[in-house]
């Protein structure tokens, strides 16, 4: 289906653009035909999943591909826990397609409204010191690259272009379906409760290697932390979920419904952030729960934000923290949303920001109606300083020269691009900044 293009823009608001024309591909065939037509026409395309991405990785002034209709489980290889599926699947429904196979994916974000292939493109990660990000899951992939001509890169078919498909950007090609390892299902034992900043910062790496999957967040203006551990604990048998009250009260109410008021009141009062802050931290995360991992990794995120998020040295991330603290402490600024602190395991994906190195993950937001550009430049400026790599779907400054500085195999990534994509037919301003026209 085709029609002409109406004004997109992304979840965050912080992108928007007019395409020429719009698609619907409903399978491999639909995506061949369109990206023939839009490189005969000499137009650009560019696949758009949910829109979650704060930079303008997605911006598709040309053909705007959208793959709401390119969905679902293609096939299971129950013997290796392998699913294939189409690169427009949502992750909130992947849980229920792999649930009648008793498998479950790794590892996930906070957040899981975005399409498969946009989550791998752009290197969503979850947390987790010996996990990596969800590209890392991916063992096979197909895509429509320049021209129109299908490839598929897997165990069988040029394996060594792997770790540059699974996290290619959206610059090779447009991603028909992935194939991902799973694992059987398992339960998360979660553990929630806000704790003194100092105490989390003193002993962080510990609690990192402590359990399968940790984090923080800090909120500005005060001295607490709320801390999240994660433990694998089996089968889904082991439940133990929140009631249905306590969810809503928790997920729905106060960190939706009341934080967007808040959010909301601290852009005309500033004065206010502060101590609804001190409230905040005080109240949200004091909680423990098992259930099926899904529900333990994901959080339901209403209250629309713009972000900026850096992966650090792991090794780093005590005097990065201090830093960035420091340069909120003094700026004056009234910063509502929290800071969040993940980790991810060394990976050996070319464009991964855990490429080469264990990682801690640093992210800033603003609410989306507050102007986010001196705050996070300056975050942005101090994160460099350690080493930091800007996560491709949020919002930084850097171009190729600075990336090209920061990831060993960046030009062995250019050639694969200069091979599947010769005529640029998949370029657009953000791509052209980051890897060059």
């Amino acid at each position: 289906m085709t029609r002409p293009g109406g004004v997109w823009q992304n979840w965050g608001r912080s992108q928007k653009v007019r395409p020429y024309q719009v698609e619907f591909p409903a399978d491999e065939q639909a995506v061949r035909r369109a990206v023939a037509a839009a490189s005969a026409r000499s137009l650009t395309v560019k696949a758009v999943g949910a829109g979650h991405s704060f930079s303008g990785i997605a911006v598709a002034a040309g053909v705007l591909l959208d793959l709401r209709e390119l969905r679902g489980l293609v096939s299971v290889d129950r013997e290796r826990s392998r699913v294939r599926l189409r690169a427009g699947t949502r992750l909130y429904e992947i849980p229920g397609l792999l649930a009648p196979y008793g498998l479950a994916m790794t590892n996930l974000g906070d957040i899981d409204r975005q399409t498969i292939a946009g989550a791998i493109s752009t290197g969503t990660h979850g947390t987790g010191a010996a996990y990596g990000g969800i590209s890392t899951q991916v063992v096979a992939a197909t895509l429509v690259i320049g021209g129109g001509e299908v490839i598929t890169i897997d165990e069988h078919n040029e394996p060594e272009l792997l770790p540059a498909v699974a996290l290619g950007l959206g610059a090779l090609g447009v991603l028909v379906d992935v194939t991902l390892q799973c694992e059987p299902a398992f339960v998360l034992e979660a553990v929630e409760r806000p704790e003194p900043l100092a105490e989390v910062l003193a002993d962080v790496h510990d609690r990192a290697a402590a359990v399968d999957h940790f984090e923080f967040y800090w909120f500005p203006h005060t001295d607490d932390a709320v801390t999240k551990a994660n433990r694998r604990r089996g089968t889904p048998a082991a439940r133990a979920p929140l009631p249905p009250l306590r969810r809503w009260v928790d997920e729905t109410l106060l960190a939706n419904g009341v934080f967007r008021v808040t959010c909301a009141a601290g852009t005309v009062v500033p004065a206010l952030v502060p101590p609804v802050s001190r409230i905040a931290s005080r109240l949200m995360g004091d909680r423990s729960y098992a259930d099926v991992s899904h529900r333990v990794f994901t959080q339901s995120r209403t209250v629309r934000f713009r972000e900026m998020e850096y992966a650090i040295p792991a090794i780093e991330l005590e005097p990065a923290f201090r830093a960035v603290r420091e340069l909120v402490d003094a700026s004056g600024w009234r910063i509502s949303f929290p800071l969040e602190v993940r980790f991810a395991a060394s990976d050996d994906l070319w464009l991964s920001t855990a490429a080469g190195r264990d990682s801690a993950y640093i992210a800033v937001h603003r609410y989306w109606r507050e102007d986010p550009t001196e705050y996070f430049g300056a975050v942005e400026e101090i994160l460099r300083g350690f080493g930091g790599r800007p996560h491709w779907g949020k919002e930084h400054s850097l171009d190729e020269r600075d990336l090209r500085a920061l990831y060993p195999r960046f030009d062995d990534f250019l050639a694969v691009r200069e091979r599947f994509d010769p005529r640029r037919s998949f370029i657009n301003p953000y791509l052209a900044r980051v890897l060059g026209g």
